[in-house]
């Protein structure tokens, strides 16, 4: 906790008398007595060493937050929704010191976010494609890793659910009757019930069966350094991405959710309300990116018609 008797700023428009080691020490600490979850805490533990990192070659000053966006707008490996992300962590804390008075400003002050495209910057799975890995995984033999990787790509596709809440997921959660499962979604402290498609049910019977699961966290790591823990989101992208890419299918672990989602917009035909109590999105703002994806490509035939006298 910090010391109250230490000054570590000035009032001055100029160097700010405080240290990369110091900012280090107090964002451990601010960070730790936030209410959020530990997933989004330790998010923002990771990605706040850029910017004490990018403090640490030159002096701290009532610039450095503006700085560090103009540093990062510079990088081209990461996109902007990482960049907004390296910004949010040093926002939060910068204006968690200045409100605890260890900062006589709020240097993050009209400083923007990046702004970011509302279009899906990238393409869920194609129907193509959820048939190419569903005809593959029918062929499997029923062994344990199998029925497990079955089990993960049926609640991925058929329920759309995000990793994270996969690996929260008990087995207690599940119930075959009734064809429902309690999930915790993203950011939420309680579980909200959800319905099974059947296969959805059949694949997930048949992999606790499989691998003798009665009881605990559906799904457990067997690797040697957490063998028997509740799986890591870091374990499923490995199963599902080796199984894609072993299809030659070059998407991402979210694009199951898009599909998802795509699917449900597409059959409710524009019903937003109601697909949003299938997917769960909190606000109808994202559902209508994906109304508008599929509007836009259902006039594509339209568009291409206009120009077809046009030959090159």
């Amino acid at each position: 906790m910090r010391n109250p008797n230490t000054q570590i700023a000035t009032v001055e428009n100029k160097d700010i008398a405080i240290t990369a080691e110091t900012l280090r020490e107090q964002a451990k600490d601010i960070f730790e007595l936030m209410d959020i979850s530990e997933g989004t805490r330790a998010d923002y533990k990771s990605r706040i060493g850029l910017f004490i990192g990018f403090t640490k070659d030159g002096h701290f000053n009532r610039n450095s937050f503006l700085e560090f966006k103009r540093y990062l707008a510079e990088r081209t490996d990461i996109g902007v929704a990482t960049k907004n992300k390296y910004l949010a962590s040093p926002r939060i804390f910068l204006k968690e010191l200045n409100k605890q008075g260890m900062l006589p400003v709020d240097i993050t002050q009209n400083v923007k976010s990046f702004k970011q495209s509302k279009k899906h910057r990238k393409d869920g799975l194609s129907e193509k494609e959820i048939k190419k890995l569903t005809d593959k995984m029918s062929k499997l033999p029923c062994t344990p890793p199998n029925t497990r990787l079955k089990a993960i790509l049926a609640l991925l596709t058929l329920q759309g659910l995000r990793q994270v809440e996969l690996t929260r997921l008990d087995v207690a959660d599940i119930d075959f009757i009734a064809k429902t499962a309690f999930v915790q979604g993203k950011g939420q402290d309680d579980k909200e019930l959800i319905h099974l498609h059947p296969e959805t049910v059949k694949a997930v019977r048949e992999y606790l069966k499989v691998n003798n699961i009665a009881s605990g966290a559906l799904f457990i790591s067997n690797s040697n350094n957490s063998k028997n823990k509740r799986i890591s989101t870091r374990a499923i992208r490995g199963f599902v991405t080796e199984a894609l890419h072993a299809l030659d299918i070059q998407k991402t672990t979210h694009g199951f959710r898009h599909f998802f989602t795509t699917m449900l917009v597409k059959t409710y035909k524009g019903d937003l309300l109601e697909v949003a109590h299938h997917t769960r999105h909190k606000s109808l703002e994202m559902l209508q990116v994906y109304n508008d994806a599929v509007q836009r490509k259902a006039d594509l035939p339209r568009y291409y018609k206009t120009f077809e006298g046009v030959k090159f």
